[in-house]
């Protein structure tokens, strides 16, 4: 047992390392994005019932460093401000499925096509769900947004934020540029790097405890694989980063590429909270077809995904398994050192206020 727990530790570790560059790198273009691109656009540009708007709303969720628990106030936001069901639906969809830190982070591990496929992925995956909504309508008169989350007042308080998310951005760059630097390694850290270091332990489990190729045994390919992937992941509450150390260690297990693309997709966008709010929300069609959409293209995707890799001749496992030769181990080192310490500051920030609350 003793000699189970050190090998966990020591890839847990090994995953750390080599993902960390790559965290700390989608982590400051992520503080750009936010510091950079005014929360306003987004709703000047997804009214209406059109594709485009569906379209406009999918691309846009894609690279955007909204925190977990952000995605719905700002979601129902663009909701309150006019944008339609779909629109809503497909930035709920493509905002947590993928990002500019979960797409360093997919680079790092898994492979360049993966990472490329992935915000695709997600895209197509937003599109056709927004598609089906707005085709769909519900036949009663669309359900409220719920004030506290509709207008940014509340939602963000798990991220830390305090409220800082609605506040009015600084006019000079130098100040845009800090504020979401302070956005990007405070706040955002807060949020997700406990679910990062959960993912990298979880991912230390699978390398150090399950066989080589057993999931070739257990799962074995195609349909079966992709339904596996799919009851595993739609119940989990998993951000697209710490996704990624997961599925990359399943991968190394025998998963093939198209399974993995399921696990990806479906963890981050599905869980109670998300679906409990699109109930009472948008409405119980509309929340039924965001599920659906999301099993559907899952399983589509990952037949696609299998068989170009399949087509193109390339190991997804070979690649995997060298994805630490990337960056010498010098430079991630420090890069988990400095992680790490981000991440036990927020700790600290959360203790802080949890004992300054209760005083109150």
């Amino acid at each position: 047992m003793a000699d189970l727990f050190v090998n966990v530790l020591l890839e847990s570790w090994n995953v750390l390392v080599e993902a960390a560059p790559y965290v700390l790198f989608g982590f400051f273009v992520a503080g750009l994005l936010k510091g950079f691109v005014p929360d306003s656009f987004m709703a000047r540009h997804l009214g209406g019932k059109s594709l485009g708007a569906v379209l406009k709303a999918a691309v846009i969720g894609v690279p955007l460093p909204l925190c977990s628990c952000g995605v719905l106030p700002a979601a129902l936001g663009l909701r309150r401000q006019g944008a339609s069901k779909g629109a809503t639906t497909a930035f709920m969809i493509s905002t947590p499925e993928t990002g500019v830190d979960s797409m360093a982070v997919t680079y790092a591990l898994i492979d360049p096509l993966m990472t490329v496929i992935r915000p695709v992925a997600a895209s197509l995956t937003a599109v056709f769900a927004g598609v089906l909504i707005n085709a769909f309508p519900d036949e009663k008169a669309d359900p409220l947004p719920l004030a506290g989350l509709a207008d940014g007042s509340t939602g963000c308080s798990g991220c830390g934020c305090g409220g800082a998310c609605s506040a009015a951005p600084p006019s000079t760059i130098e100040g845009r540029f800090f504020a979401g630097m302070r956005y990007a390694f405070g706040e955002m850290i807060e949020d997700i790097g406990r679910w990062l270091l959960v993912g990298v332990v979880i991912a230390g489990i699978i390398a150090a405890a399950i066989p080589a190729d057993a999931l070739d045994r257990w799962v074995g390919t195609g349909l079966l694989s992709y339904l596996a992937m799919l009851v595993v992941a739609l119940p989990l509450y998993v951000c697209a980063t710490a996704s990624t150390p997961i599925a990359a260690s399943l991968l190394l297990k025998g998963l093939s590429p198209g399974a993995a693309l399921v696990f990806l997709l479906a963890g981050p966008a599905t869980n109670g909270a998300t679906i409990t709010v699109m109930l009472k929300t948008l409405g119980k069609r509309a929340a039924g077809l965001y599920v659906a959409s999301i099993m559907i293209c899952s399983l589509a995707l990952a037949w696609g995904t299998d068989h170009l890799y399949a087509a193109l001749g390339l190991d997804i496992r070979a690649t995997v398994s060298e994805v630490g030769e990337l960056l010498p181990h010098w430079v991630g080192v420090p890069c988990a050192v400095i992680l790490l310490a981000l991440v036990a500051k927020s700790f600290a920030g959360l203790f802080v206020r949890g004992e300054s609350d209760c005083r109150s």
